[in-house]
């Protein structure tokens, strides 16, 4: 139900005049905090299972791996174990609860299996802590496990983090380049060292398991975890799916398996999370049984191999079937067919999208082969159902016994019967052990090795270090760009160098580079100063990014954080361009490549940016571009999947592509600047897509206005006086958000503050405003928006929207009854605001074509 306010004003709700700027005239800085907590409160219990149609098989078709035997002693602690497990403890133990969201206290009272800390989730009040804060809590949660008070037998828990690139939530850890990087390196001893280096700093924060390797094999570019896959094709990813397990676990049969200074590994998304259609996160996986086993499980056989202990679910579908509830996937081809002994985890609430399931209830999964949820925020209700499932048969007592039994041989094959609290174990506690000289220098080569020199006219690299030298660039001088997402946050960005005290920008490398040769060093980030100087070096790229949140839909470059624009401005004064494209996936960057006289695909680099200037300067004759894609690049922006395998194949540049100082050489004449692009997609962005899949639409930005305190929309959760926004789950994992209001001020401002957007072209229909909405707790709540605001937030017409009950329900109001009558002018479409104190969530805000509703008088 909506209702419209005629002729009023929301500049009370708004508290004060919005910016007319976002980033630069508010000098606004993003506030990134933990992730939002849902209700733990269990939703009532199925009484019957549905029967799902699940993915048909041939099993055979499968390889038999030759997994590391069992240990004898092994199985008979477990069932010596087992014996003394209640009931109780052991639907616990297949639990696993997010660190925001459970205390040492309730793991001891529901006797969990493991605790996680998710990509935002840190000790304290920031999305990632330093060493202290980790290691505190990981003995409280350690301690309270073990804890025998009621029980016979006490089982510790094991704490897993998405250690991705590096331990990137701990503060003064090593940040690598991302695998996107790695992969164009194409050294596995290399990626057995960053690994191993890994493993170490983990210990010393305390943690026993890291969610990696991912060994996706992304097909389309456009998904928003292309960077987290080594190559778009097989052979990189198989080969270092068992080099990065050996790393982090150690080499099975040998003294030095799982043990000190070594932490358990999981093979992830299991399987085909690379293959979806569109490149949509989460989505359906476009592919036969052959392509799935020829092109993405490859990494998963050289991972069970090598003994990866756990294997991570994926979000994804494959023939329909959700990966969460596929028996046949799950047990018939990983479990029987290919021999794997250790544990499947699930992926954050995955299990809640299985059809029949909720975040709170889903035996199906476990039915189906999943051995621990992962349940961060809905962990008590899940383990209440998952009981009462149990005890009424739905999920078999032999089922709940494999997965505790899996879950077991883990943890004791890891040791943590035996080990001490985890500030007592060797490695753990000291800061001397991160982003040692060893890790540093690793992490410096691996940026060496990663970049790969797409253009080099004329000779224009190397450089000489007795020149004048202009950088410019929003990524010269900012470690959090060139280390994007995962980073000491779920979707990084938004922090200053001295949050990296072990790091070193791009810009301090060229420093150090320069200098020394009696160079001299000019830098403007803008490049709106006009100087003189003998080569020019521009850093940019795409802002961080993780999961669906990075999804697009061309593979148009869109500037953002610097206007590339100005590079055929030095062209135009005859002085060379040396380009250093930050990306977490090739892109069409046509118009930047032809005003760039050397173009190098540096990806994400991590903190060691020092690594770009050894090879741009070669400051040792043996510092040469050796990086070659393990992407192909492409030639037009159009979308659509661009591997060696699909027809046709028409790259810029192929799979394998890349120049060097000392071999191979090419001229890269004019490219055409024309994307390819249809109209209504260019610019990468639908402009009626307000705000989707947890971010604003490409046309629009997200500001947050209080009182005369503004921020950025962050990716996690923030708090503005009296208006606090987290995140909660719609589509995909924290794409909605959930604003709470303690007192009716402060709003949420969608617009495009630099240009208009002309929606005029909606017909004769007109547009309505549609979004998704619930309110957590089952009650009512009155959210207003208005399209009529000015910047400063005066608003003369609101539409009053009744949003109610827990479920998500769709909303929808004429454009015109909030004040959008002019569309071909629009700067701020919504600022979302209430009428009283309460709780809203929203999601997947948007403009349709009119179904001829009607305005509601309030």
């Amino acid at each position: 139900m909506a209702k419209s306010v005629r002729k009023s004003s929301i500049i009370s709700l708004l508290g004060g005049a919005a910016c007319v700027a976002l980033l630069t005239a508010c000098n606004l800085t993003p506030v990134e905090n933990a992730a939002a907590e849902m209700s733990d409160v269990a939703e009532p219990v199925q009484t019957a299972l549905m029967t799902e149609r699940d993915l048909t098989v041939t099993p055979d078709l499968w390889p038999e791996i030759k997994v590391p035997a069992l240990d004898p002693v092994i199985e008979a602690r477990i069932d010596d174990i087992m014996s003394k497990m209640t009931l109780e403890q052991k639907v616990g133990q297949v639990i696993q609860a997010d660190s925001d969201s459970v205390t040492p206290e309730e793991v001891k009272q529901y006797r969990l299996g493991s605790v996680l800390s998710g990509g935002s989730s840190a000790p304290g009040d920031d999305a990632f802590a330093p060493m202290d804060a980790w290691i505190a809590a990981a003995d409280a949660y350690w301690e309270a496990s073990v804890d025998p008070e009621g029980v016979e037998i006490a089982i510790p828990i094991i704490w897993g983090i998405d250690a991705v690139h590096g331990h990137a939530n701990l503060a003064g850890a090593t940040i690598f380049p991302h695998n996107i990087g790695l992969g164009a390196a194409n050294d596995p001893d290399l990626i057995e060292d960053i690994a191993r280096i890994t493993a170490e700093e983990l210990i010393v924060s305390g943690h026993d398991w890291t969610f990696a390797p991912t060994i996706a094999t992304p097909r389309d570019d456009r998904w928003g975890r292309t960077y987290e896959g080594y190559s778009e094709r097989p052979e990189i990813v198989r080969a270092y799916a068992e080099r990065i397990v050996y790393g982090l676990q150690g080499r099975p049969d040998t003294d030095g398996f799982l043990g000190n200074g070594r932490v358990i590994s999981s093979a992830k998304h299991y399987v085909g999370d690379g293959g979806t259609l569109d490149g949509i996160d989460q989505g359906e996986t476009q592919a036969t049984e052959q392509q799935m086993i020829d092109i993405h499980a490859q990494g998963y056989f050289s991972a069970l191999e090598a003994g990866v202990q756990t294997v991570m679910s994926s979000f994804s579908s494959w023939q329909g079937v959700k990966m969460h509830g596929s028996h046949a996937m799950l047990t018939e081809v990983l479990k029987d067919r290919m021999g794997f002994t250790g544990f499947i985890v699930g992926d954050w609430n995955g299990h809640g999208q299985v059809p029949g399931c909720t975040n709170t209830d889903c035996p199906q999964s476990l039915n189906a082969g999943l051995d621990m949820y992962m349940a961060p925020d809905s962990w008590k209700g899940l383990y209440e159902s998952t009981l009462q499932h149990v005890k009424g048969g739905n999920i078999p007592m032999e089922r709940l016994d494999d997965a505790v039994r899996r879950i077991l041989r883990v943890k004791l094959a890891y040791g943590i019967f035996d080990k001490p609290a985890p500030s007592q174990r060797p490695g753990a506690n000291d800061e001397s052990l991160l982003a040692t000289p060893e890790a540093r220098n690793i992490a410096r080569r691996a940026v060496r090795e990663s970049l790969v020199l797409l253009k080099n006219n004329d000779n224009t690299l190397p450089l000489s270090t007795n020149q004048t030298v202009l950088v410019v660039g929003d990524g010269a001088d900012s470690i959090t760009k060139t280390a994007g997402g995962w980073t000491l946050s779920w979707q990084g960005g938004g922090y200053d160098n001295s949050y990296f005290p072990n790091g070193e920008s791009i810009l301090e490398g060229i420093e150090k580079a320069l200098l020394p040769g009696g160079g001299t060093l000019i830098f403007d980030p803008t490049g709106e100063q006009e100087v003189d100087a003998d080569v020019v070096i521009a850093v940019y790229g795409e802002n961080p990014y993780a999961e669906g949140i990075g999804d697009i839909r061309t593979m148009d470059f869109v500037p953002n954080g610097f206007d590339t624009e100005i590079l055929e401005t030095y062209r135009d004064r005859d002085i060379p361009v040396v380009s250093v494209f930050l990306s977490g996936r090739p892109l069409w960057v046509n118009p930047e490549i032809n005003d760039s006289d050397a173009f190098v695909a540096a990806w994400l680099p991590g903190s060691e940016g020092g690594g770009v200037a050894d090879v741009l300067f070669r400051t040792d004759p043996e510092f040469d571009f050796t990086g070659r894609l393990s992407y192909s690049w492409p030639a037009t922006a159009q979308p659509g999947l661009l591997n060696p395998s699909d027809a046709p194949y028409d790259p810029l540049f192929a799979y394998g592509y890349g120049l060097s100082y000392d071999g191979d050489t090419a001229f890269v004449g004019e490219l055409s600047e024309d994307p390819g692009l249809s109209e209504d997609l260019k610019g990468n962005a639908d402009p009626r897509t307000l705000f989707k899949r947890g971010r604003p639409g490409d046309r629009w930005s997200a500001l947050l206005a209080f009182e005369g305190s503004y921020t950025t929309l962050p990716a996690g959760a923030t708090e503005l006086a009296g208006l606090s926004v987290s995140r909660t789950d719609y589509e995909i994992q924290e794409d909605a958000l959930v604003m709470s209001w303690s007192e009716p001020s402060g709003a949420l401002y969608i617009g495009s503050f630099a240009n208009a957007v002309d929606l005029s072209d909606s017909g004769e229909t007109g547009l309505d405003i549609v979004f998704a909405g619930k309110v957590p707790d089952g009650g009512e709540h009155e959210l207003m928006i208005s399209g009529a605001c000015d910047q400063n937030g005066h608003c003369e017409t609101a539409e009053v929207f009744n949003v109610s009950g827990a479920e998500w329900a769709e909303y929808r109001a004429p454009s015109a009854c909030m004040g959008l009558t002019d569309l071909t002018n629009i700067s701020i479409p919504a600022v979302i605001a209430t009428v009283d104190a309460g709780t809203v969530a929203i999601a997947d805000i948007r403009f349709e074509p009119s179904t001829g509703g009607s305005c509601s008088e309030r």
